[in-house]
């Protein structure tokens, strides 16, 4: 009898997350199922009869999928773990305080019983990625060997990072300032990749590798908590 469960992994580019497993378990349903649970693990369920080979060709189609939830969810925790999320449905943040917060991988506590609002945060944590920015893109610019015609810092919902390579422009997200500072190097160094190669493909991959050679670790970091687990 094939086994009930099994990994198979799927390259999710988008979002840096990088090759995904995804725990498949053969179950008595008809179609063939996804979804992210709240620990951020992938799961699917396939009918008994579905081959791996069928399975994997399910998840290779659902890549895209599978990294923007993974995206939404890992910037959804860095927001509320940093005591930030509060935001309603229209995507406006609340009034609500906290006392602490993550910068740069470090817990920060206000002094004297102060609170900080989750737009009190993303104004000081873009104002800390316009400091760090330059240093960061002036020695990742050379390692990934090309030159970015714009930066913009913006509070993305699903995204570390963006990028339009026919103008050369590249947007970060200012939450990466809650990580320690490689992950916003990774991001860096991924995004300028992406002028070079559009696609996750062995050239990409490369291309970032030159920059940053642990990146699969530091795609790892990313899918934790600002200050880890």
């Amino acid at each position: 009898m094939a086994k009930q469960s099994y990994i198979l992994h799927v390259r999710c580019g988008d979002g840096a997350l990088g090759s995904v497993p995804v725990l498949v378990t053969r179950k008595r349903v008809k179609n063939l199922n996804l979804r992210v649970r709240r620990d951020n693990t992938v799961v699917a369920s396939v009918p008994w009869r579905c081959s791996q080979a069928r399975a994997q060709e399910f998840l290779d189609a659902h890549a895209e999928w599978i990294a923007s939830a993974l995206s939404r969810r890992a910037i959804r925790d860095a927001v509320r773990d940093t005591g930030a999320d509060n935001a309603g449905q229209d995507g406006s943040a609340s009034e609500a305080r906290v006392g602490s917060y993550a910068l740069w991988g470090q817990e920060i506590r206000c002094e004297d019983g102060h609170t900080i609002s989750a737009d009190e945060l993303d104004r000081l944590r873009h104002r800390e990625l316009e400091q760090a920015l330059p240093q960061v893109v002036e020695r990742m610019e050379p390692l990934v060997g090309t030159h970015a015609t714009s930066w913009q810092l913006r509070a993305m919902s699903s995204r570390w990072g963006s990028c339009t390579p026919t103008r050369g422009s590249i947007r970060i997200n200012v939450r990466l300032a809650a990580y320690p500072p490689a992950c916003l190097e990774y991001v860096v160094a991924h995004e300028l990749a992406h002028l070079i190669e559009p696609s996750h493909n062995a050239r990409f991959h490369a291309v970032v590798a030159r920059a940053i050679p642990d990146e699969a670790q530091v795609r790892a970091r990313l899918r934790q908590p600002p200050l880890g687990r």
